[in-house]
């Protein structure tokens, strides 16, 4: 049903696919107040991304783990570059592949593959597990990373079953960009002018966190998260949120880790009380 978050307020922390975010929830009828946390850049060095890309067409891994749709994209993007791509693409469909949640396997299906296994929990615990459950003994696997997040515990443990393990992080994060926006985002919760922030990725939490100690406004960030209910996607988030001393206070139903349930988890918590904005001008 369309306006289920009509006049509802929501706060999303722009990162990588917020703009279809955004667009759900505006067709949802919500005023969505979008916050720039970071942009997404190409690799300083491509010569390690093109050296990993050459060697994985000359002898194709057996197996290749991808962490977000973002790196394929940006892997695409090199291969392309170097005029590469039908032998990349040819070596990518003898891997087994393996898609940490869904994200990774629309990039894939963007280029023709699909994904032989995707985790039921879209973090890199989810994926540690899953690969628990399969011998990896003297196979080579290629796994691509992404930044804001130490990989050692996860690479440990894929070598800890025999395997040969090949990284590749196609590309990085500007920590600095849009702190004045995120100030914003930070003040328009304290002054309880936000209906509901919507969490999609753990980073935006680290980011939010690290401008509020920053710019020496934290207590004011905790006391805006105190009053504006938290919607996170899932288990990676909520995790993400308590190591934080943060709460989830709505989460999609059945485990369904996807925007679309997201929202609607969203429509039926806050539609039991009328939008603040409503509120404040009865007042």
């Amino acid at each position: 049903m369309a306006d289920r978050l009509n006049g509802y307020r929501i706060l999303i922390l722009e990162t990588r696919e917020e703009a279809q975010f955004s667009r759900l929830l505006t067709e949802q009828g919500a005023d969505v107040l979008q916050c720039p946390m970071f942009t997404i850049h190409d690799a300083p060095d491509p010569a390690p991304i093109e050296t990993w890309i050459r060697r994985f067409v000359a002898a194709p891994c057996d197996d290749l783990v991808l962490m977000t749709g973002e790196g394929l994209r940006r892997l695409m993007k090199v291969v392309r570059h170097i005029g590469l791509e039908p032998e990349f693409v040819a070596a990518l469909g003898k891997a087994r592949k393996f898609a940490r949640g869904p994200k990774p396997g629309r990039a894939l299906r963007e280029i023709g593959l699909e994904p032989q296994v995707t985790t039921e929990k879209p973090t890199s615990e989810g994926i540690a597990e899953m690969l628990s459950r399969i011998d990896l003994r003297g196979r080579r696997l290629g796994l691509q990373l992404y930044p804001d997040k130490d990989h050692s515990v996860l690479v440990g443990a894929i070598k800890a079953q025999g395997a040969e393990v090949d990284t590749v992080l196609p590309y990085v994060y500007d920590a600095q960009a849009a702190d004045a926006n995120i100030v914003t985002a930070i003040d328009e919760m304290a002054a309880g002018r936000i209906d509901a922030i919507a969490l999609t990725n753990l980073g935006q939490i680290r980011r939010l966190i690290e401008v509020a100690r920053a710019r020496g406004c934290e207590d004011r960030l905790r006391d805006g998260l105190e009053r504006t209910p938290i919607a996170s996607v899932g288990p990676a988030v909520s995790n993400e949120l308590a190591a934080h001393g943060l709460r989830t206070d709505i989460y999609p139903a059945d485990d369904a880790f996807f925007m679309r349930p997201l929202i609607s988890a969203m429509a039926t918590a806050l539609g039991k009380a009328p939008p603040r904005a409503t509120v404040a001008k009865a007042l």
